[in-house]
């Protein structure tokens, strides 16, 4: 009996050692197609984390930075912030009969967006102060939730957080195994993004940094709020990037992730840092299964940066040819 027990127990054992193995040697990046991309990455991932090699970082000095828009979701055919806030313009249109005859409003009203994009960014800054301030931080925070909840995509249909990058959402969760700390750094609005980030991407409220607009500390009704006001406070996009983290985090990261040229200042930033980083640019080139821009885009214009990239020697990231899904689904 003793004998059948023993061997019953290493039997098991080794069932235990050899599903240990194969977790231990499975692909963090099952959505990667073996590229230099994926190489440069586990390259890097490697490089940092191995004790007594020389470009070895300590965990707390793992900083890992993500744009939002185009990085790790999608943001055609318009940033999805800016969807958001046509879409509370005709939410809150009828407590603003003026709208109806005043630009930028009366394009939004009149479901003319080749107007409102050509107002620039005067008449999109013009909006947002429109529609996300006046609320507590509160308020604004719910109005995000409800609106993510039931909004849709104009052409895929798709809820907007369904638009995520599956391939990126391995890669965060990889840094995250791997002793790094991810950060988003967006120039969309820090309390647009915060109130989902946490359940989209496992990245907490107080790691998104973003453009913000002014609060200020009220008592309504005996109660204690943050108010929204109509003035811009800071804009993190460019060169407001490489500020933002500063100010956020008071460490260099040691891997930045961007698909634009409003990331070009941040990549050069994190890539000047005395460490061997990491510095990516998604490029976006499958129009089949998400949509194929780069130089000519007025959403997430790659310009200067591809040229940087390939003069620096940055990864470019092919959408088409390195990614086998790119969003969280099974039929693509």
């Amino acid at each position: 009996m003793k004998q059948f027990i023993h061997t019953i127990f290493i039997a098991c054992l080794v069932l235990v050692l050899a599903a240990c193995d194969q977790t231990t040697g499975s692909d963090p990046l099952p959505s990667w197609n073996e590229s230099p991309s994926k190489l440069a990455i586990t390259r890097f991932v490697d490089a940092v984390t191995s004790e007594g090699e020389p470009h070895y970082v300590p965990p707390a000095e793992r900083i890992a930075v993500f744009d939002n828009d185009g990085t790790l979701w999608s943001e055609q055919p318009m940033y999805f912030q800016l969807a958001f806030a046509l879409d509370r313009v005709k939410a809150l249109a009828s407590k603003h009969p003026e709208w109806k005859s005043t630009q930028p409003f009366k394009a939004v009203l009149e479901d003319d967006l080749k107007t409102v994009l050509a107002g620039g960014e005067h008449a999109l800054l013009e909006l947002v102060m429109a529609t996300h301030a006046g609320n507590t931080t509160e308020e604004f925070s719910r109005i995000v939730k409800d609106w993510l909840a039931t909004a849709k995509h104009p052409k895929t249909r798709r809820p907007y957080t369904d638009m995520v990058y599956q391939p990126m959402l391995e890669l965060l969760a990889y840094l995250r195994s791997n002793g790094f700390k991810t950060y988003i750094v967006s120039g969309g609005g820090i309390e647009f993004m915060r109130p989902w980030t946490e359940k989209v991407y496992g990245i907490p409220p107080e790691q998104v940094i973003g453009s913000s607009i002014k609060t200020e500390f009220e008592m309504r009704n005996g109660v204690p709020v943050l108010v929204r006001l109509p003035e811009i406070n800071f804009i993190d996009d460019k060169a407001g990037k490489p500020v933002g983290i500063n100010q956020h985090i008071g460490r260099r990261p040691i891997a930045a992730f961007g698909n634009s040229d409003g990331d070009l200042q941040m990549l050069q930033w994190v890539c000047a840092g005395s460490v061997k980083p990491l510095c990516l640019f998604v490029h976006h080139t499958d129009a089949n299964r998400e949509w194929a821009y780069d130089r000519n885009s007025d959403i997430g214009r790659l310009d200067k940066g591809l040229d940087e990239a390939k003069t620096r020697g940055w990864t470019v990231v092919d959408m088409k040819d390195d990614w086998k899904s790119i969003y969280p689904t099974t039929n693509q």
